[in-house]
């Protein structure tokens, strides 16, 4: 990303990347989230706490030293409850299947640069695995140019029988167009000893997390698949591709609202934030954007040229060619047009700034 701010931190549609993963559970509602961290994981750590609701249960791990994914989810199974990995691998049942206590609930592993991942789709996974009692489901896609991608390898009867990366596949393997979005579900009770038999015998001498899927199927577990809409699944690297995904998401946004009774004159030229509400009979002329917490009441116009950043607008007001921030509009108010709003500022009921005023050399920052 070139950049100081760690990457599940950099914004898309005013949420953390991270923060659009974690939203994507609540359908699931997981009894935990544990939150694996390594680079600037102070940083990491503050931001999803403030950030975070409740219904997530947010810890963290850290990975204090990158050795892959599957030594970053050993890490993560240190931070869920009543999880001891002293005694991982310790146990296993006569017919030599993996086995640690009792423990069947689901484990989901999700990398936290997926941010257009849809709340429906981790359902449909979870789901899927509890009804199948696999022992992992990889959530896969279909791409016409695979190159860079694992490579799901299947047997005949579409059991998924290993994963192997690029680097360390043959050209037969190459050729596979189904890869793995490194997003899976696991049976909690088999995932630690799985975990166990990984080394880390490739090109990058690193512990792979799609090991995990081989060491299952050599043991006869079941291991499924769900296939999921390539586009949804694609991570974010480089700051290209975090243009692609804010746009693909804000896509998403205009058109909830669009189909909820608010008009856009140029859906493209009009950027809406994830945590902006907005009421029916509202309209946004092109440049407008919403950004934070901003909330606009009925009937409001707004726009053109106009960015409302964290305020709230009443019902009926009409805000033209204005920045504001932090700021509350009563209603049937007039902004602008050129208005600015400071932080802190507040329009009573039915009031008019007028042109080009300016909250900051105003008399009052209250009207």
């Amino acid at each position: 990303m070139r950049s100081e701010r760690p990457k599940p931190l950099h914004l898309i549609c005013g949420r953390p990347m991270v923060m659009h993963v974690i939203h994507s559970l609540s359908g699931v509602q997981p009894a935990q989230t544990v939150i694996v961290v390594g680079h600037g994981a102070d940083q990491v750590t503050a931001r999803v706490t403030a950030d975070s609701p409740s219904w997530a249960n947010v810890s963290f791990a850290s990975q204090v030293v990158q050795r892959g994914t599957g030594d970053a989810v050993s890490v993560g199974l240190t931070g869920l409850d009543h999880q001891d990995l002293n005694h991982l691998g310790h146990a296993s049942s006569a017919d030599g299947h993996l086995a640690e206590h009792d423990d069947m609930s689901t484990i989901l592993v999700l990398p936290g640069d997926t941010p257009l991942l849809r709340r429906e789709t981790i359902d449909d996974l979870v789901a899927q695995h509890e009804a199948s009692g696999h022992a992992a489901t990889v959530l896969v896609a279909q791409l016409d140019d695979p190159t860079g991608y694992g490579r799901v390898v299947r047997a005949k009867d579409g059991r998924v029988l290993r994963i192997v990366e690029q680097r360390d596949a043959s050209e037969d393997e190459r050729k596979i167009n189904e890869i793995n979005t490194s997003i899976y579900a696991f049976r909690r009770d088999l995932l630690g000893p799985a975990l166990r038999r990984v080394t880390p015998n490739n090109v990058q001498s690193e512990y792979y997390l799609t090991d995990v899927v081989a060491v299952l199927a050599d043991m006869g577990h079941q291991v499924g698949a769900v296939v999921a809409d390539a586009p949804e699944t694609q991570g974010v690297n480089d700051r290209w591709q975090l243009a692609l995904a804010e746009r693909e998401l804000r896509s998403r946004t205009n058109r909830h609202w669009l189909l909820n009774g608010v008009t856009m004159f140029d859906p493209r030229q009009t950027f809406i934030d994830v945590d902006v509400q907005i009421e029916p009979d509202v309209t946004l002329y092109p440049g407008t954007m919403l950004q934070g917490k901003t909330r606009i009441g009925s009937g409001c116009q707004i726009g053109p040229n106009t960015r409302l950043n964290n305020c709230v607008v009443g019902s009926n007001s009409t805000i033209e060619s204005t920045s504001a921030v932090n700021s509350q509009i009563g209603n049937n108010a007039k902004i602008g047009p050129f208005a600015h709003l400071s932080s802190g500022s507040r329009v009573a009921d039915g009031q008019t700034t007028g042109a080009f005023y300016d909250s900051d050399t105003a008399d009052s920052k209250k009207i």
